[in-house]
C-alpha cells in the first residue's frame, strides 16, 4: 500500500500584492502538529499558489488543483460521512474538514468540531 498524498500550499506565498497563507492548509497543518505521527503516514507535497499546479494536474486533471487535497490509495476504505471526489482513477478529498474526518476515522485522532 502506498502512502496517501497530501497537497498543501506552502505558507507565506505572495498573492494580491501581499504575503498570505491558506486558512484550510493552516488548519491541516494544525492537525498535523497536534498529531505528528500522521505526517509519517503521508507523502506531503508543498504547492505554489501559481497555477497550473503541474503535479496535481497530471494526477487529477486541470479542474482539481485545490489545496488542501488528500489523494487516497486505491485500496483505501472511505469512512462514512467523508465526502470524496474521483478523477483519473484516483479518489481524493479536497477540503480541510473532510480531511480531518478522514484522519479521525483512519488514524484515531479526535473529530473536527461540528462534523458528524
Amino acid at each position: 500500500m502506498t502512502k496517501p498524498v497530501l497537497y498543501l500550499l506552502a505558507p507565506g506565498f505572495e498573492d494580491n500584492n501581499r504575503r498570505e497563507y491558506c486558512p484550510e492548509c493552516a488548519e491541516i497543518w494544525g492537525v498535523l502538529s497536534y498529531f505528528p505521527a500522521i505526517k509519517e503516514a503521508l507523502n506531503i507535497h508543498y504547492m505554489s499558489i501559481d497555477q497550473p499546479r503541474v503535479a496535481m494536474v497530471e494526477l487529477l486533471g486541470e479542474e482539481n488543483q485545490n489545496c488542501p487535497t488528500l489523494v487516497l490509495d486505491y485500496n483505501a476504505e472511505i469512512p462514512m460521512h467523508v465526502r470524496t471526489k474521483s478523477a483519473n482513477g484516483h479518489t481524493f478529498i479536497d477540503n480541510a474538514r473532510d480531511i480531518g474526518m478522514y484522519f479521525a476515522q483512519e488514524y484515531g485522532t479526535p473529530f473536527p468540531r461540528g462534523t458528524y
